[in-house]
């Protein structure tokens, strides 16, 4: 008699965990959605920041999105996805990473309204594509020209991207430094962030921040016999160890009597004169050394007011290069007068409780400094944190050429737009571009909800100045009134807003488009996290 019961057939390993269908989407849309909702509250001038404690006990205070998600060590799989739309934001563009992952966190939202509607996930997908196309033709329709002569503009931009961080209440001084900095590295219309040095110091007030024409190295003289200061200074970088090279091979040296280790010491002695005499005969009278120098080399320098500094870093040593104008050498003996670099002034400085190198009054840098200054390490820290943004945002709109106006009239004009071009759809993908439209508003009213705003009345007054054609109308936080964002300067490059909507919508539709989650198994594989796992009270 045949047995007629079907045998269950395994194909994955025991301990795999599998969620299938709806269930599986279900998980994936809460846990962006738990990650939007974590930074969702430092977006704004209004926004808050959040203190995370890692578990070593290092404290980390910031408001900035892509700081807050990487510091908090996610795991859920999903999640990580919208993690990664603000780390490419933040190496792209270096500003806009709350705003990318709000978006996309919206837009697995709304989706999951349509889910429940029972409309099919790619028609959904189809949907975003249109929806973000179309938005990104509306986003260059009204995107205004800027150019590097424009430095009011560019003063705002800086400000804004400022405003609402720890570096709000001296951003007016720090702008004017930024949008000088930007001036000086410019090169061939492009400002590339490698030649602006940040440099945070510990122990004075923000407004004390400065910048140099030059190169900041928290280095020290190598000797203390050696000149501190040194006005007109002519710089040699070598990439050569001023110290007697060890062979490549193992030798042995073999000595009978006492007269011939003084000749061999001698003999040292004499090559590392020749080094300091080489360097002294090329005019140089300061010395960076991206490798050692020996001891007896520092005493000779020392004797020749030569000021000297060993194992600078590679990138400061090309920094120096750019700011001073000298070539980075790899031979001592190739060192000439024409290899070496100018600067007005080369001065050792306590700096708090260190010792630093200021490289300053270069003719021409194209690398400077930025010397940052916070009360406290996490306020110094925060600080330098929005002054990256505020670089990111300058070199994008010079790059690009193109802003818009911020506080939320950007994305209230494009849900505008949105809705009518609905319109001329006829097939489901219709609900998917409304969606994306209610989406957009989600930053304007996340602005007002911040602000401690009623969204719904910031909504009704921003949407009625739009219809009436105020493009440029956005909300002002601190009176809750709708003010023309244009014409109060708050400006962004268009980049962070194209960026943001096209990495959100990507994302999204890849969340929308998975249906099934195998999870490997294996000994070393923790548990998986559930949606919002440690991510409560943020």
């Amino acid at each position: 008699m045949s047995n007629n019961t079907v045998q269950p057939i395994f194909i994955l390993p025991e301990d795999t965990k599998r969620t299938t269908g709806r269930e599986a989407q279900q998980n994936n849309i809460a846990a962006a959605k738990a990650v939007a909702q974590a930074v969702r509250t430092t977006l704004g001038p209004k926004g808050m920041d959040k203190m995370i404690v890692d578990s070593v006990g290092d404290v980390v205070v910031t408001n900035d999105g892509v700081t807050i998600l990487k510091e908090m060590q996610i795991e859920h799989p999903a999640a990580k996805m919208v993690v990664e739309i603000a780390k490419t934001q933040e190496d792209l563009v270096g500003d806009g990473t709350t705003t990318a992952v709000v978006i996309a966190g919206e837009l697995l939202k709304k989706a999951e309204e349509l889910l429940e509607q029972n409309i099919h996930p790619t028609v959904l997908a189809k949907g975003y594509r249109l929806a973000e196309r179309e938005a990104q033709h509306l986003l260059k329709t009204i995107a205004r020209p800027i150019t590097i002569q424009d430095k009011e503009m560019l003063r705002q931009i800086a400000m804004t991207a400022m405003t609402g961080k720890g570096a709000e209440a001296n951003k007016e001084n720090l702008a004017d430094l930024l949008v000088v900095a930007v001036t000086r590295v410019l090169d061939r219309g492009m400002v590339d962030l490698d030649n602006i040095k940040v440099e945070r110091v510990v122990g004075e007030s923000t407004e004390k921040s400065e910048l140099i024409e030059g190169i900041v190295l928290d280095k020290e003289r190598v000797h203390s016999a050696m000149p501190s200061k040194i006005e007109n200074a002519k710089v040699a970088l070598l990439d050569a160890a001023l110290e007697i090279k060890n062979t490549e091979i193992d030798a042995k040296i073999q000595i009978t009597d006492p007269s011939q280790l003084t000749a061999f010491l001698d003999q040292e002695e004499r090559t590392l004169r020749e080094m300091v005499v080489k360097i002294k005969t090329s005019g140089a009278n300061v010395v960076f050394c991206q490798r050692g120098i020996d001891d007896l080399a520092q005493h000779f320098l020392a004797k020749e007011n030569i000021l000297a500094a060993r194992r600078v870093r590679k990138s400061d040593m090309e920094k120096l290069a750019k700011a001073t104008g000298a070539k980075i050498i790899s031979s001592w003996k190739e060192l000439s007068s024409t290899d070496l670099g100018f600067a007005g002034i080369v001065r050792e400085e306590k700096v708090g409780e260190e010792q630093m190198l200021f490289i300053e009054k270069c003719t021409n840098p194209k690398a400077v400094t930025l010397l940052v200054r916070g009360g406290t390490e996490h306020v110094a820290d925060e600080i330098k944190r929005a002054v990256a943004d505020a670089l990111g945002d300058l070199a994008t709109a010079i790059r690009d050429g193109f802003v818009v106006a911020g506080a939320g009239a950007v994305e209230m004009e494009i849900a505008r737009g949105l809705r009518q071009y609905a319109r001329t759809l006829s097939g489901r993908e219709q609900l998917a571009v409304q969606a994306f439209a209610e989406t957009l508003e989600v930053i304007p009213r996340t602005l007002a909800e911040n602000a401690g705003l009623d969204p719904i009345d910031v909504l009704t007054k921003l949407r009625s100045a739009h219809d009436q054609q105020q493009v440029w109308a956005g909300i002002d936080v601190f009176s809750g009134e709708v003010m023309d964002a244009w014409s109060q300067g708050v400006l962004e490059p268009l980049k962070v807003k194209t960026l943001a909507l096209k990495s959100a919508t990507e994302v999204a539709e890849m969340i929308l488009r998975i249906d099934d989650v195998i999870m490997g198994g294996g000994q070393k594989r923790q548990p998986l996290p559930s949606p919002g796992a440690g991510l409560e009270g943020m």
